[in-house]
Formats: C-alpha cells, sequence, structure tokens
C-alpha cells in the first residue's frame, strides 16, 4: 500500500467543495453517471480504432443502493484506469483525463466531461468514497483509491474481474436524502434519460405473458431512452414519434401545432427539436419548457443565455457540445459560438413559419390565434426575427379575414390614409363592448382589426415604432368621422345659440361624473347621439402601466362627445329646463353603459329602446 496527499492548493478545498462547487447538491450524480459515460465512451473509441482487441460486451452503466450500508454506487465497463492514472486523475484536482483523451481523439470521441471537477462532486453528500477500478490494458493490476474528505488519501492495488470503475460514495448526512430509491431514480430520469448507454437502476416488475397466461418477471429497470428523436434522422421519423416524444417531455399536454428538428453539423453542432405550442395570454407560465442538453446529458432548461427570450416560449430539446458552460454546468457563458447557435435557431424558426405560410397559408390561419403571441413577441424582442417575421405575421380583421402588414398596406392606402399621408389601422380590443362604435363604422368602409392579444399594446407601438407613415387608433379613440382625419367639414343643424345651451347642459351632466370631458361634434344623424370616446395615447399609458403592474398611475381621461346632428339633441333642446338635465343625463349614462363588457346585441337592442322611449 502507498500513502500519498492530493496536490492542491489549499488545505481548505475539500469545505469549498461540498459548499460551493455546484449551487445543487444532486447534482452529484448526474456527474458520476456522466463520468461513467464518457469512460464507456472511449473504450468503444478504442475498440473502433483497434487500439483495444477485447469483447466489448454489455455497456450498461448500474446504479445500485444500499441504504443498509448506506452507499450508492456507480459502475460502468469503460475504459478503467491504472494505478499510474489514478494518481495522475483522481489525486490532482480539476485535471481532467476528458480534455487529455479529447485532444488525442477529437475526431473520434463524444466526451461529456471537461472540467475535471465533476468527480469531486461526489465529497458534496459523501463521508468517504472509494473508488475501484480496472484498466482495458490486460497488464494492469487493479486498484483501490479512498478518500475521506480530506487531502490525505490511500491506494493500493485489489482484485477485479471486468474492466471498468466502482465509484462508491459512503453517504454522509448530507447525503441523508439520497438513500431513499424513489430520489435517486427521480434524480436518475431528470438528468440522464437520453444518456447514449443503458443505464439501470436495480430491477422492475414486468408482465409478460408466456403459454397463453401472464406472469409477473423481473427485469432490469433501464432508466434511460439511449437513442433519443433528436439524434436520428427527421426522414426515419414519422409524426406519431414527433407527438409520442413531446408526451414524454411533457405528459398530459394539448399536442403540438408543429415543430423543427435541428440538424447541424457546421460551423458547430447542434442537435434538437423544437416543438410550437399551443400558447395562452400568459406567456410567463410557458416559458423555460426548453431543455438543454450536453451529449444527451440533460444540463438546465434555463435557455435564455443561449436563444433570443421569445424562443423560451417553444418546448423542446436543444443539444449541443459547443455550448460552453461553466464548471457547474448550470450557467451559460456568452461567446461567439453561443450567439452563432442562437441566430442560427431564430432563422430556423423563422424559416419554418414563413414555408408554413407559403405553402398552406390556410393552415396557417388556423393556427395563427395559437402562435400569434410568440411572433408578436418575437418581433418585439428580436430585430432578426422581426425582418423575417414581417412576411407572415398576420392581422385579423372582425370580419375573419387574414393580412400581412404589406397587405393592409396595399388595401387600406386609398380609404384609411389621414390628411397627413399616414395609414390608420383601426382596431378593437372588444367587438362585444364596442358593438355600438363598429356599427356606426359600417357606413365609413373601413377595415377594422382584431387586437385582443396581451401583447398587442406593445406590439403595435413596436410596429409604429418601426413604420413612422402607419398608426393604429383603437375605434373609440375619436368619433367615427375623426378617427382618419380628412379635410371635410360636416355642418352642425345646431345655431351656435344652440350649441353653446347644449355644451353647458351636457358639461352640468359631466360635472358629476370624473374626467369626462365635453366637446361637441357634428356627426351624421345616423351616429349615436352621444358617444365616449378615449385619446389613444393616454389609454395605452394607461394599459402598458397595468400590465407592467407599477409605476406611475395614468388616470383615465374621457372625452364625452356630444352629435349635435342628432334628431335627440334638438329634441332635448325643446325640453323644459329640468327635462332637458334628466334627458342628457340618461344620454350620457347610457353612452357609458356601452363602453362595459355587454354584449353587443344586448345593448343595440336597449339603445333602441331608449330612442324610441325619447322620442314620445
Amino acid at each position: 500500500m502507498s500513502k500519498g496527499t492530493i496536490s492542491v492548493q489549499t488545505e481548505d478545498i475539500f469545505p469549498i467543495i461540498k459548499k460551493f462547487l455546484y449551487s445543487e447538491h444532486e447534482i452529484f450524480l448526474r456527474e458520476l453517471v456522466a463520468n461513467a459515460t464518457d469512460a464507456t465512451s472511449k473504450i468503444e473509441t478504442l475498440a473502433r480504432r483497434g487500439e483495444y482487441k477485447g469483447e466489448l460486451g454489455d455497456l450498461t452503466i448500474q446504479v445500485i443502493l444500499n441504504p443498509e450500508e448506506r452507499t450508492l454506487t456507480i459502475r460502468d465497463k469503460g475504459i478503467g484506469m491504472s494505478k499510474e492514472e489514478v494518481e495522475k486523475y483522481l489525486n490532482q484536482v480539476a485535471f481532467s483525463s476528458a480534455k487529455e483523451f479529447l485532444e488525442k481523439y477529437k475526431e473520434d470521441a463524444r466526451i461529456i466531461g471537461k472540467f475535471g471537477l465533476g468527480f469531486y462532486s461526489a465529497f458534496m453528500v459523501a463521508d468517504k468514497v472509494e473508488v475501484i477500478t480496472k484498466s482495458y490494458r490486460e497488464k494492469e493490476p487493479a486498484v483501490r483509491w479512498v478518500c475521506e474528505g480530506k487531502p490525505e488519501y490511500e491506494l493500493e492495488e485489489t482484485t477485479k474481474e471486468e474492466r471498468g470503475t466502482d465509484v462508491i460514495l459512503h453517504l454522509g448526512e448530507d447525503g441523508e436524502e439520497f438513500l431513499q430509491k424513489a430520489r435517486v431514480e427521480g434524480l436518475l430520469k431528470k438528468y440522464c434519460s437520453f444518456l447514449p448507454y443503458p443505464i439501470q437502476f436495480g430491477t422492475r416488475k414486468e408482465k409478460q405473458e408466456k403459454d397463453g397466461k401472464e406472469t409477473e418477471v423481473e427485469v432490469p429497470n433501464i432508466i434511460n431512452d439511449t437513442h433519443p428523436i433528436w439524434k436520428k434522422k427527421p426522414t426515419d421519423l414519422s409524426d406519431e414519434d414527433y407527438l409520442s416524444f413531446y408526451q414524454k417531455l411533457y405528459p398530459y399536454s394539448e399536442p403540438p401545432l408543429f415543430w423543427i428538428h435541428l440538424n447541424v453539423d457546421h460551423p458547430f453542432h447542434l442537435t434538437g427539436v423544437l416543438y410550437f405550442p399551443k400558447l395562452s395570454n400568459n406567456i410567463e407560465a410557458q416559458k423555460n419548457k426548453i431543455q438543454l442538453y450536453v451529449n444527451q446529458v440533460f444540463v438546465t432548461d434555463e435557455v435564455s443565455q443561449i436563444i433570443p427570450e421569445f424562443l423560451t416560449l417553444l418546448h423542446g430539446v436543444i443539444d449541443s457540445p459547443d455550448i460552453p458552460l461553466n464548471v457547474s454546468r448550470s450557467y451559460l457563458q456568452g461567446d461567439p459560438n453561443v450567439r452563432k447557435i442562437a441566430r442560427h435557431i431564430t432563422k430556423k424558426v423563422a424559416d419554418k413559419l414563413k414555408e408554413l405560410f407559403v405553402k398552406e397559408r390556410e393552415n396557417f390561419e388556423q393556427k395563427w390565434e395559437d402562435i400569434s403571441v410568440f411572433i408578436k413577441y418575437g418581433m418585439i424582442s428580436d430585430e432578426y426575427f422581426y425582418e423575417k417575421a414581417l412576411d407572415f405575421a398576420l392581422f385579423k380583421d372582425v370580419n375573419g379575414k387574414y393580412y400581412t402588414l404589406e397587405e393592409l398596406k396595399e388595401k387600406l392606402k386609398d380609404t384609411q390614409t389621414d390628411k397627413h399621408g399616414k395609414l390608420v389601422l383601426l382596431y378593437t380590443n372588444n367587438p362585444e363592448s364596442q358593438h355600438q362604435l363598429l356599427e356606426a363604422l359600417k357606413s365609413y368602409d373601413y377595415t377594422i382589426l382584431l387586437m385582443k392579444d396581451i401583447i398587442d399594446n406593445h406590439f403595435m407601438q413596436h410596429i409604429e415604432y418601426k413604420d413612422d407613415k402607419l398608426t393604429f387608433k383603437r375605434i373609440d379613440a375619436d368619433t367615427p368621422d375623426k378617427l382618419i382625419e380628412k379635410d371635410e367639414q360636416r355642418e352642425s343643424v345646431l345655431s351656435e345659440k344652440e350649441q353653446k345651451t347644449v355644451q353647458k347642459i351636457f358639461e352640468e351632466v359631466a360635472g358629476s361624473k370624473q374626467n369626462l370631458s365635453v366637446q361637441l361634434n357634428p356627426l351624421s344623424p345616423e351616429e349615436p347621439p352621444v358617444l365616449i370616446t378615449q385619446p389613444e395615447f393616454m389609454r395605452r399609458m394607461s394599459e402598458m402601466q397595468a400590465l407592467q403592474g407599477g409605476g406611475m398611475d395614468f388616470p383615465e381621461f374621457l372625452n364625452l362627445v356630444v352629435n349635435t346632428n342628432h334628431p335627440l339633441i334638438a329634441k332635448l333642446l325643446k325640453k323644459r329646463k329640468e327635462g332637458r338635465k334628466e334627458m342628457a343625463s340618461y344620454l350620457v349614462n347610457l353612452a357609458l353603459l356601452s363602453q362595459q363588457k355587454l354584449k353587443g346585441e344586448d345593448l343595440s337592442a336597449f339603445f333602441k329602446q331608449t330612442i324610441d322611449m325619447l322620442n314620445k
């Protein structure tokens, strides 16, 4: 037996490892299984190159829990280590055998570990770590290495029949939870579900039919799928394969709308499958559903540092060995490769959407309400995607017809361009509560868009910022005749004196209402006698503040517009003083009521009944 001291820079290295090496102690299991996977990959690489002549045999990696002995063992049949290699790789912190192997066999190896610290994560949960290993080189004896969380270690020759390595953790108080079978199995499924070699954790019961009888048999409990869908060719997969994989990732979820299969070899390696889910207005609840893997090892589902923020609304898997990670593999580091990968994913998503739009426009329109939030969010937050998405981003009108922005510009240039040369895009966010206004606008032959997504306020503002030749106006931003400013002027049937009387009557009524400003306007006799409008800018600012949950409180300023050409206003002037105010109050309340969320049909009937009553 020989004894020595681990080469470290400080006597306090193990307390540091225990507390600070990884943000979560559970990561130790991922690191040790990943090491076992690397060891297995190395022996396969040597066999392919003819440098190992023996039988590879069963390459299953075993995870063995023994609660009575308080041990957790990770066993592989990989490359193993000689005594010299143990001294070189285990006794020098951050001297990674993976890095050295990669440099020698970089064209033919698939290695996960890069930092040489993963093994030492074992000391976060173990009071003692024991390694029993036998090299693939036949003449090398097996060796046993033991360390109790101090710089001192023991190293001796031992007996071991098979090639490979056993890492035995003697769990201490910090590792108490990992003596539970369910806890260990849960972590294996979380981090190792798609590793390239079988991972066995004990056995399980399985029903099998034999001689016409159903019996229960004990079979190896294999945790993982060694050939996940993203490692296969799209031509070898059916829609059912993609949908089945989605259900495996997100059980009980609604089926996705469509998907993109990523497969890039140059200038970086990237594979994956990204799904477009049905999105709700609750954007935050649907983020962080993309899982990041490195060589099939789960790293994180916090991928906002590698892909643009809006793409975090997608679901699925990204796998790339070229993503730079820090020691814990829990946070991504920005570098040129990451930016290239992010741009490529954005391009692939935009290309897929454009392809669907061009080839299957009707189908694309049917899916629009499910993907509109995603596309609008992307256009707001990513300049590159904005330019791409202009070709397929749609606007739906209240009659259910869809247009791209360019199609709208062409259709509306003659009818909805104001006297300043700006194209005015009119919209409603609630056709039911604004039914009366929609009815009033029918005679103008305007195209009214439906903008009801939670993100539409920001989206419209962004479009206006990018294109100063157009503006959006909600249909209650002004009276119908002034929504699109023209040079035409309509005359009032009332004299100047009568108009002053009407102004005074309605100002007295409005005085009891908050933030109501009275305006007279000679509208068409067919339009309502009293309208409530709200300036577009003030309303948008108020809604954006409410959406962001705080900041300056914008009061709700409303304009009370009296249609001086409506017969009811002329009738009002003929009433006695008391009757005038009562009638004006009734009309104002009716107009305010039309702002509420009532069904259009009910409001329209109520309004007609009111006019009939006032006309009597």
